[in-house]
């Protein structure tokens, strides 16, 4: 099984997240985070339902949730001890260093991110790639198309515990249209 860090800006879009928080999950990939991602997630999904007109002490309540549930969901994928090489790879951005660092120390063969200008391939050490959720999600499903359907069905038995259903079209569509991830979805489509 190979593994993966994902970025933050990958984990804001909620679909997105449970898309590919699920695919871990099912054991179609290993998830790795570290705290301080742990902590932008958080914050960035406060700001959300903020501007969604959300109460502040609600929006802060659901994000602190997100956190503990991907915490208590993925303890085992927590990295720790990137500190020390935070500040070493000379990035264009220095606030992406930890991203780098803690790939680093928990072994991922790929960062998914959308922030490829910031991850210049001339900074990354042998054996690590920068891909996109896209092509992620698709390299991913295509190598365990059972766990992409599994993925998705679980997302659709999820969806009605708060709110209406949403089958697993309706979900493989947001996914098309929000994300364009067709390549996945079409493979997933193939087996439902």
């Amino acid at each position: 099984m190979f593994t993966a860090l994902l970025d933050s800006c990958v984990l804001w879009p909620s679909t997105q997240r449970d898309f590919l928080l699920s695919l871990a999950f099912e054991g179609a990939y290993r998830f790795i985070f570290s705290e301080a991602i742990l902590m932008e997630v958080e914050a960035n999904e406060e700001l959300k339902k903020i501007d969604r007109g959300m109460d502040p002490d609600k929006a802060r309540k659901i994000a602190r949730h997100l956190a503990e549930q991907m915490r208590s969901s993925f303890s085992d994928s927590i990295v720790t001890g990137w500190e020390g090489l935070e500040g070493t790879y000379g990035l264009p951005d220095p606030d992406d260093e930890h991203v780098l660092a803690a790939a680093v120390v928990g072994g991922a063969g790929s960062i998914v991110t959308h922030n490829f200008r910031d991850f210049p391939a001339a900074k990354i050490p042998d054996g690590l790639t920068i891909i996109s959720p896209q092509d992620f999600a698709y390299e991913t499903v295509s190598m365990r198309p059972d766990l992409g359907v599994a993925a998705v069905l679980a997302m659709s038995l999820r969806s009605g515990q708060q709110y209406e259903r949403h089958p697993p079209e309706y979900i493989l569509d947001s996914l098309n249209k929000l994300y364009g991830m067709d390549a996945a979805t079409a493979l997933i489509r193939d087996l439902l």
